[in-house]
């Protein structure tokens, strides 16, 4: 049993060590990574520090996490608002770049009905006016990001500059392309009920010209009391046939006792991608995937 543990211990730090391996470009989460992977495409791979189903909001970094940032010769980070955890670590870090810091970004703030609903969730609420750092849902800023990474990618691949140009001309056709479908087919859905888990979309359904009704801000650590539950599933059977989008780190009994017996559809929207590859293609069939979804809940409405 002792053996079996140890080779089970030593293989983990062997894949965590390997997932970092011969990478000059170390990214947060997921989403960036995508960005970062179409610029690279042919060229380098991009790492990922978060694995699949983490949250930003409640990281802890291992030895082997703190390693790979100070090998990188490039990390990309979106900062503080998202990764309270790399704040101290990354302080003045020569080879970080905070991505919220980008220029031409455009930067909304929260609400105060979101703070509002944030009180009773320590973990990860956010205060009135402070900036959502869920930017890569905004198909603008995500274009604003891959050509100012090219830049900034720049000077660590001086010999494939031509391939940086043809990689972001790709990802921006594609993008492109992408936008006038969502236009296109979210125009009849503005006015489709819909509730959210956890005020991540703001970005993307200004683009669509779609609102949530409410958003339930439940912490991913902490399941609500039964006075909660009663409080949300009343929300729900006042606003009628409606959708409710939960997450991955939400489990089906929670939803499923928000829901039961409520005329309402139900689905998954993952705002980190956790199961898109990382190639040229990644970031937009990690934001066509989730609009799918969106979209196809609302569409049955």
């Amino acid at each position: 049993m002792l053996l079996r543990l140890l080779s089970a211990l030593a293989a983990g730090l062997l894949l965590s060590c390997s997932a970092f391996a011969d990478s000059r470009v170390l990214t947060t989460i997921k989403p960036v990574q995508l960005i970062s992977a179409a610029l690279l495409n042919g060229i380098d791979e991009p790492a990922v520090l978060l694995p699949p189903g983490a949250s930003p909001h409640s990281f802890a970094l291992r030895p082997s996490d703190r390693r790979a940032l100070a090998d990188a010769e490039r990390i990309y980070w979106v900062g503080p608002n998202l990764e309270r955890f790399l704040e101290d670590v990354l302080h003045n870090a020569a080879n970080a770049r905070e991505l919220m810091d980008v220029p031409g970004l455009t930067l909304r703030e929260y609400a105060e009905e979101h703070a509002e609903h944030g009180h009773d969730h320590h973990d990860h609420h956010h205060d009135e006016g402070s900036l959502d750092p869920h930017i890569w849902l905004s198909l603008d800023n995500a274009l604003v990001l891959a050509r100012w990474m090219k830049q900034d990618l720049a000077p660590l691949y001086p010999e494939q500059q031509a391939q940086l140009d043809a990689n972001l001309a790709h990802f921006e056709q594609q993008v492109g392309e992408l936008e006038q479908a969502l236009q296109a087919r979210f125009l009849p859905l503005k006015d489709k009920p819909y509730f959210v888990f956890h005020d991540a979309y703001a970005y993307l359904e200004e683009y669509l010209g779609i609102k949530h009704r409410d958003v339930f801000s439940l912490s991913h650590e902490v399941q609500p009391g039964a006075r909660h539950v009663n409080e949300l599933r009343a929300k729900l059977r006042d606003a009628g046939r409606a959708c409710v989008f939960s997450e991955p780190q939400f489990t089906p009994r929670l939803v499923n006792s928000l829901t039961a017996g409520l005329p309402v559809e139900s689905a998954q929207l993952d705002p980190l991608g956790a199961d898109t590859p990382a190639s040229a293609d990644g970031y937009v069939h990690m934001l066509s995937t989730l609009t799918d979804n969106l979209g196809g809940c609302l569409e049955s409405l």
